[in-house]
C-alpha cells in the first residue's frame, strides 16, 4: 500500500500575518516560492501514482515548484471556509470573543457564497477525498500526494486516523512541509510530520 503524502502550500503574506485565508487567492511570497522549491528533493525519487492539489493558486504553484507534474485540481481540497473571519486574525477575533476557538465555535457567515464551515463539514469533504484516493493507495504502485492548506489537511489527518474532525486541532502544520501518513499492522499512522528539506 502506498503512503499518503500531505504538502502544505508555501508562505503567503497572510500566513505570515496570521490572517485566516480560505477563499482569498493570495500568491506565494518570494520566500514561499523558495520554500516550495525546497520540497522537490523530498518528493523526487518517490513513485507517485496520483497527485491532487487544491484549486487555489498558492497550492497549485507549490505543487508546480515542488516538481509535481500532472497534479490534478481537486475542489474538495480547498481550505476551510472562514466565512466572516476571512482575513481576520485570531487576536482580532479575541478582542470581541475572548474565548473563541475555531474548532469548537465555528465562524460567522461571510459574503455571498461563503457561509463558513464547521469541522463536521470539513470532515465530510476530507472523507470524500480519502475515498477518492483509496484505490490509488491500494494499488501499491506509488504514493498519493495532496497539496492543500493547513486546517483542511489537519482535519483530513484526523479522519484518516479514525478521529473526529475536531481532533485536527492536535496537528500543527507549518508552511511548505511534507507529512507522511502510512500504515502499520493494517492501521493508519503518522510516519512523518512537518518535514522540511
Amino acid at each position: 500500500m502506498g503512503d499518503l503524502l500531505l504538502v502544505r502550500h508555501g508562505e503567503t503574506e497572510w500566513s505570515v500575518s496570521g490572517q485566516h485565508t480560505s477563499f482569498t487567492d493570495l500568491p506565494l511570497t518570494g520566500h514561499g516560492e523558495e520554500q516550495a522549491k525546497s520540497l522537490a528533493p523530498l518528493l523526487s525519487g518517490r513513485p507517485v501514482s496520483l497527485a491532487l492539489t487544491s484549486p487555489l493558486h498558492r497550492a497549485t504553484r507549490t505543487a508546480e515548484l515542488a516538481g509535481l507534474t500532472g497534479a490534478r485540481s481537486e475542489p474538495d481540497l480547498h481550505e476551510w471556509d472562514y466565512g466572516g473571519y476571512e482575513g481576520v486574525t485570531t487576536d482580532e477575533i479575541h478582542r470581541t470573543r475572548p474565548t473563541w476557538d475555531l474548532w469548537t465555535d465555528g465562524v460567522p457567515p461571510g459574503p455571498d457564497g461563503h457561509p463558513g464551515e464547521s469541522p463536521e463539514e470539513i470532515g465530510r469533504r476530507a472523507d470524500r477525498v480519502l475515498a477518492r484516493v483509496q484505490t490509488a493507495l491500494a494499488r501499491d504502485d506509488g504514493d498519493v500526494v495532496l497539496v492543500a492548506h493547513s486546517h483542511f489537511l489537519r482535519v483530513l489527518t484526523a479522519r484518516r486516523l479514525g478521529l473526529p474532525p475536531v481532533e485536527g486541532r492536535l496537528f500543527q502544520l507549518a508552511t511548505a512541509t511534507l507529512s507522511r501518513l502510512s500504515t502499520e499492522h493494517g492501521r493508519p499512522v503518522i510516519a512523518e510530520w512537518n518535514v522540511r528539506a
